[in-house]
């Protein structure tokens, strides 16, 4: 229990910082970490036993740092592993610039000017904007606020509770290695598709739990109930069930074909209730803010409750 308590405080701390901050705007360390891992894939993609190599990428970029930050976490005092846990879980999430992005999406967007909110929105998602429509827009940034609360905010929060610094490095880490190789085209199909499958296995159990999340903190029963029946229907394991019960505890319908890499993808609509428009925008960041304060009520009503019954 002295573990969860101190995770506790840690990821109080860490929440509060970046409601407070966002993330640092310089010295990021995942601008670093993001050049040595192009410089990997640019190095190991080519040739043969692009699978293998994909593997051994994806160690020699992960492992070292996640030890690295548990091998000094477990060495400090308690004071010191707590702040360390804090800060490492604030460079981990992107609550506040992930709601920064959403919004410099929607204020162009709510003031008629297309070409403006096409450009914002292609900061955020990997599809094409160019034709993009003020519905798909707005449904695309949704989509993307949603999905990112798992992405960006959940998932390094969860395995920071269980592995502490190692766990929030190890997740922030892979899922950044997800985004710049999980595609499934030409050039990343067999050397990124290790990079993808760790993401799904460390983001099963946290997409859940975000999902969860979202209908608790919005319209339980329509969330609940997009989830179950809507899901399956999407191709990520753990995207579906975070949009599908987001959307729906919104109340809104998002999702539907979109243009990827010059190709139209027959992706499912996902919620129910009204069609999306530029305002649901801030509800989606909203929806995402209200969610990590269930977490935190929750884990400190353990908290209070452990120490009264002791």
């Amino acid at each position: 229990m002295d573990w969860f308590i101190q995770q506790t405080f840690a990821v109080t701390i860490a929440i509060i910082l970046d409601r407070v901050f966002g993330e640092p705007r310089r010295f990021h360390p995942l601008v670093g970490f993001g050049l040595c891992a192009s410089r990997v894939q640019a190095y190991l993609n080519q040739g043969e036993h692009r699978f293998a190599k994909g593997i051994f990428g994806w160690c020699i970029l992960v492992v070292p740092f996640a030890w690295g930050a548990g091998v000094i976490h477990w060495s400090l005092p308690t004071v010191g592993a707590v702040g360390l846990s804090a800060v490492i879980t604030w460079f981990s999430i992107g609550g506040k610039s992930m709601q920064q992005h959403a919004q410099a999406v929607a204020r162009p967007l709510q003031a008629g000017l297309l070409e403006q909110a096409r450009l914002r929105v292609s900061y955020i998602v990997s599809r094409d904007c160019e034709s993009m429509n003020e519905q798909q827009i707005a449904s695309a940034t949704v989509e993307s606020v949603l999905e990112n609360g798992q992405d960006a905010v959940f998932g390094a929060i969860f395995w920071s509770f269980c592995l502490g610094p190692l766990g929030g490095v190890l997740f922030r880490l892979a899922n950044t290695l997800d985004a710049m190789w999980g595609y499934r085209t030409e050039q990343y199909r067999y050397f990124g598709c290790f990079a993808a499958h760790m993401d799904d296995v460390l983001g099963f159990v946290p997409a859940r739990l975000t999902a969860l999340s979202y209908c608790l903190c919005g319209q339980f029963r329509l969330g609940w109930q997009c989830w179950r029946t809507q899901a399956r229907q999407c191709a990520s394991p753990n995207g579906g069930p975070v949009m599908c019960a987001g959307a729906g505890a919104l109340a809104i319908i998002i999702g539907g074909p979109a243009q990827y890499f010059g190709k139209l993808k027959d992706k499912p609509f996902m919620g129910c209730g009204k069609t999306v428009t530029g305002p649901d925008i801030e509800r989606s960041c909203q929806l995402l803010w209200r969610a990590q304060l269930l977490w935190l009520a929750v884990t400190w009503s353990f908290v209070i409750l452990w120490a009264w019954l002791g």
